[in-house]
C-alpha cells in the first residue's frame, strides 16, 4: 500500500471515528434528555392526580359528615323506640324501626367474651357477623361499650355516645358501599347500628373516586398507558395477587391498589421500587419490558398532610422516546455519509500533496539503509518536511562517522576478548561459569587440569563436582548468592571426573546484566591440598612446642607435692605411726596433682567440635545460674546489661561455657570482700560480638600481665594458669580474641570478641 493511500485512509478513518463518536454521543444525550423530559411529565401527571385526589377527599369527608349527622339522629330516634334489653327485640321490630327513622337497615351489636357481634338485624345477611378482625372499627366499638365515647380512633366522625366510620364496602355484601353509625348511651346492653347502603352512596363514591381522574388523565395523554395508586402498607403482601387484588385486604383503606389499574405490573420489581420511593422520598424510574412491550415506569411518593402517604405509579410507552431517537439517528447518519464522501475525495488530494517530498525522503533512506552514507537530500522548504530533510542529512553524516568508529571498536574488542581469554586460560586457578540452574557455560584450561573434564564434556551439563554429603550445603550457598548476598571464599571438597576428591578453596561471585539481574555465577577454584598439609605440619610443630612447655611446667608443678608426699611417707615409715593431719595434707597434695593432670589432658586431648548457631545471652545466663551459689558465698553479685538486639554466633556451646566459667570464677575469686561483676554483650566493629566481663577485685600485677595465659603463670595461690590457657585456645579455635586489661588494686576487664552471624539468618536460641 502506498503512502498516499495510507494517508488518505488515516484521514478517512479518523473522520469516520469522529462521526461515529458524534452519533453515539448524540444518541445517548438525546435518549437521556427524552427520559428526563418523560420523567418530568410523569411526575407532573402524578402530582396533578394527587391534588385532585386530595380535593375529592375533602368532598368525601363533607358528605360523610352529612351522612353521619343523619345516622346519629336516626340512632337517637331508634333508641327511643327500642327496649333496653335486646332479648325483648326481634328482627322484625328492627325492620319496622328502620323504616320509621329513615335508614336502609338497622342492626344491634352485643359484646361477647372476646368479640363484638351482630345479634339482631333487619338484614339477615348481617346476623352473626364478627368485628374482631375489623381493625380500628373493632377498637371504636369496644370504647363505646367501655366509655360510651370513642377516644383513640382518629378515623370517621365522633360525637356524644356516637361514632360513624368512613364509607366502606359492606362485609355481608362486598359489591355495595355503605355508611354505618354506632350509638351507645350506656342504658342498654347493645349498640344501635343504623346504616345507609345503596345506589346513592355507590354513585357518590364513583363520582368522587380517583379512578375517574385517572381515566381522564390517560385519555388526555396518548403516551401514558396506566396510572396506579399504591398502598405501600399492603402492596406486594403474601395475600396480594399478580393483578393487584387481595382477598384479605379488600377494604377501601387497606386494599393494595387504592385507585387505577394494575395491568402493566411486575410484582417483584415494583415492590422493590415502591419501598425505595417510600424510604427515600424521591421518584424511582426504570425501563422494563411487560408482555413484550417496552415501557418506562415511574413510582412517585405522595405525602398528604394528616393522611397516610402512598405511591402513584405512572407507566409510559417507551415508543415515544424510541421514535424520536430513530428519527434523529437517521438524520445524523445521512449527514455523516455525505460528509464522509467529501472527506474521502479531499483526503486523496491532500495525501498527493504531502507524499511527494516523503517519497524523496524514502528513496534517500533506502540508499542509507543499503550503506550509502554519501547521499544527501535537497532542502527546498522550511516547514516540518524541510526540517526533516535537514535532520536526515545530519543523521546520514553522523551514521557514516559512527559506523567507522564502531568498526574500529569491534576490532579493539576482538583484541581485548582474545587477550582476556588468553589470560583466563593461562591462570593457575580453575575458573568456570554456570547458569542459575547449575549448567556449565564455560571453563578454562586450569579447570580441565584440576577436575579432569574437557571443555567439550563440561559445557551445557551439570557436573557431579559436589560430594553427596555436601550437596545440601552447596545448594544453600548458591541460594544465598542468587539472593544477592556477598559470601567469602570457602574451603571445601570437590570431586574430580575420576571420582577422587580434592581439597579446594572456592570463591563464587554473581554475574549481572545491565538491569542488575543475576544471569550467571563465576567460580574460581584453587587447590589447597599442599597448603593444608603444610599448615597441619606447622600445627603439629606448635603442639609439640606447647606440649614441651607443658611437660616442663607439669614436671615442675608435680615435683613439689610429690616431695611433700615422699617426706610424709618416709616419716610414717620411720615412726610407724599414722598422723591424721599428715594424711589430710597428703590427700590435698594428691588432689592438686589430679587437678594439674586434668587440665593438662584438656589441652592435650582432641575434642569433638560441632559448631551451631547460638545466642550468647542464653549461654551466659546458663553459666550465671551455675556460678550463682559460689558467688553468694563470696558476697559477689552478677549484673548482665540489657541488650537492644539478640547476638548470635557460630560456636561449640560447651566450650564457650567452659571459657565463661573460667573467667567468671577468676572474677569472683579476685573479690574476697565481695562486690559486683558486670557483664555486657554488644555489637562490635567488623561484624563482631564483644563480651566484656569486669570485676573490681585485687587486679593483676603489671609485671605478671604480659605472661597471663602461659602454663602455670597465675596470680592465685592455688591456681595453675592452665584454665586461662585453655580459654585462649578455645576462643582462637572460634576465630576470636581474648584480651585482658587490669590494674592492681582497681580491677580486671576481660574482653572476648567472636564473629557474629550475618543479619537476616534465622535465629536459634536453644
Amino acid at each position: 500500500m502506498s503512502i498516499k493511500t495510507k494517508l488518505s485512509s488515516i484521514i478517512t478513518v479518523s473522520v469516520l471515528f469522529i462521526l461515529l463518536l458524534n452519533i453515539t454521543l448524540s444518541f445517548y444525550t438525546t435518549q437521556e434528555n427524552l427520559r428526563k423530559d418523560s420523567e418530568a411529565k410523569m411526575v407532573i401527571a402524578a402530582t396533578q392526580i394527587a391534588i385532585t385526589v386530595e380535593q375529592t377527599e375533602y368532598s368525601t369527608k363533607y358528605v360523610e359528615g352529612v351522612y353521619s349527622d343523619l345516622l346519629r339522629k336516626a340512632s337517637i330516634l331508634a333508641a327511643e323506640r327500642l327496649d333496653p334489653d335486646i332479648q325483648n327485640i326481634s328482627n322484625g321490630d328492627l325492620v319496622r324501626v328502620a323504616e320509621e327513622v329513615g335508614v336502609h337497615h338497622l342492626s344491634l351489636l352485643v359484646k361477647t367474651e372476646d368479640d363484638i357481634v351482630v345479634e339482631r338485624s333487619s338484614d339477615p345477611k348481617e346476623l352473626g357477623l364478627s368485628t374482631k378482625n375489623w381493625g380500628y372499627w373493632h377498637t371504636a366499638l369496644q370504647e363505646l361499650f367501655q366509655y360510651t365515647q370513642v377516644r383513640t380512633v382518629d378515623q370517621g366522625q365522633t360525637a356524644n355516645h356516637f361514632w360513624s366510620g368512613p364509607f366502606e364496602f359492606s362485609s355481608s355484601s362486598p359489591e355495595t358501599t355503605a355508611k354505618w353509625g354506632n350509638y351507645y348511651d350506656g342504658k342498654r346492653n347493645y349498640i344501635i347500628n343504623p346504616y345507609f347502603r345503596g345506589v346513592d352512596i355507590k354513585d357518590f363514591s364513583n363520582i368522587s373516586s380517583p379512578d375517574r381522574v385517572v381515566d381522564r388523565t390517560i385519555a388526555a395523554s396518548q403516551h401514558i398507558l396506566e396510572i396506579t395508586g399504591i398502598n405501600p402498607q399492603t402492596f406486594g403482601g403474601s395475600t396480594m395477587e399478580e393483578d393487584g387484588t387481595d382477598s384479605v385486604h379488600f377494604k377501601l383503606d387497606s386494599r393494595p391498589i387504592k385507585f387505577g389499574s394494575y395491568q402493566y405490573g411486575a410484582l417483584a420489581s415494583d415492590r422493590a421500587a415502591v419501598r425505595k420511593a417510600q424510604s427515600s422520598g424521591n421518584s424511582v424510574v426504570f425501563v422494563s419490558t411487560i408482555e413484550g412491550k417496552k415501557v418506562m415506569k415511574s413510582f412517585i411518593p405522595i405525602q398528604i398532610q394528616d393522611a397516610p402517604s402512598y405511591v402513584i405509579s405512572v407507566v409510559m410507552d417507551y415508543e415515544v422516546i424510541s421514535s424520536v431517537i430513530r428519527e434523529q439517528m437517521i438524520s445524523l447518519v445521512a449527514i455523516s455519509l455525505v460528509l464522509l464522501e467529501i472527506v474521502v475525495i479531499g483526503s486523496y488530494i491532500v495525501a498527493a500533496y504531502f507524499t511527494k517530498p516523503i517519497k524523496a525522503i524514502l528513496a534517500t533512506v533506502n540508499e542509507v539503509a543499503d550503506g550509502n552514507f554519501e547521499r544527501r537530500l535537497e532542502v527546498a522548504s522550511r516547514d516540518e518536511l524541510g526540517r526533516l530533510s535537514g535532520r536526515i542529512n545530519t543523521m546520514t553524516r553522523n551514521l557514516g562517522h559512527y559506523t567507522r568508529q564502531l568498526e574500529q571498536m569491534i576490532d579493539e574488542n576482538q583484541s581485548v576478548k582474545e587477550y582476556l581469554e588468553s589470560v583466563i586460560n593461562q591462570t593457575a586457578d580453575a575458573i568456570h561459569t554456570t547458569d542459575q540452574a547449575g549448567r556449565i557455560l564455560s571453563v578454562n584450561k586450569a579447570f580441565e587440569q584440576l577436575y579432569g573434564w574437557e571443555a567439550e564434556e563440561a559445557v551445557g551439563r551439570r557436573l557431579p563436582m559436589v560430594p553427596e554429603q555436601l550437596r545440601e550445603e552447596e545448594e544453600e550457598h548458591q541460594r544465598r548468592l542468587l539472593n544477592g548476598e556477598a559470601l567469602a571464599p570457602i574451603e571445601t571438597v570437590r570431586r574430580r571426573k575420576d571420582g577422587s576428591q580434592i581439597e579446594v578453596s572456592v570463591s563464587t561471585s554473581p554475574i549481572r546484566d545491565e538491569a542488575g539481574q543475576i544471569t550467571a555465577l563465576v567460580s574460581v577454584s584453587r587447590d589447597v591440598t599442599e597448603r593444608n598439609r603444610m599448615e597441619e605440619l606447622l600445627r603439629q610443630s606448635e603442639k609439640l612446642t606447647t606440649v614441651g612447655q607443658l611437660a616442663a611446667g607439669v614436671a615442675h608443678e608435680i615435683r613439689n607435692p610429690l616431695t611433700t608426699l615422699k617426706g610424709f611417707l618416709q616419716l610414717q615409715q620411720q615412726t610407724k605411726k599414722h598422723d591424721p593431719k599428715h594424711i589430710d595434707l597428703m590427700l590435698s597434695e594428691l588432689e592438686r596433682i589430679n587437678l594439674i593432670v586434668s587440665e593438662f589432658l584438656i589441652l592435650a586431648k582432641p575434642q569433638a567440635v560441632h559448631y551451631q548457631k547460638k545466642a550468647l545471652r542464653y549461654i551466659i545466663k546458663d553459666v550465671l545460674s551455675l556460678l550463682e551459689t559460689q558467688a553468694h558465698l563470696y558476697g559477689v553479685m552478677f549484673t548482665l546489661k540489657k541488650m537492644d538486639q539478640e547476638m548470635l554466633v557460630y560456636c561449640e556451646e560447651n566450650q564457650l561455657k567452659q571459657v565463661f566459667i573460667n573467667v567468671l570464677k577468676n572474677a569472683v575469686e579476685a573479690m574476697p570482700d565481695g562486690g559486683t561483676v558486670e557483664i555486657e554483650i554488644a555489637k562490635h566493629a567488623q561484624n563482631q560480638v564483644a563480651v566484656t566481663i569486669s570485676d573490681h577485685g585485687i587486679g593483676i600485677p603489671e609485671k605478671l600481665l604480659p605472661h597471663i595465659g602461659e602454663p602455670f603463670i597465675t596470680n592465685k595461690e592455688t591456681g595453675t594458669g592452665l584454665g586461662l590457657m585453655v580459654s585462649q585456645r578455645i576462643i582462637q579455635s572460634h576465630q576470636g580474641t581474648l584480651d585482658i586489661n587490669s590494674q592492681e588494686g582497681i580491677g580486671t576487664t576481660v574482653t572476648i570478641r567472636l564473629p557474629a552471624v550475618p543479619e537476616g539468618t534465622e535465629e536459634e536460641t536453644s
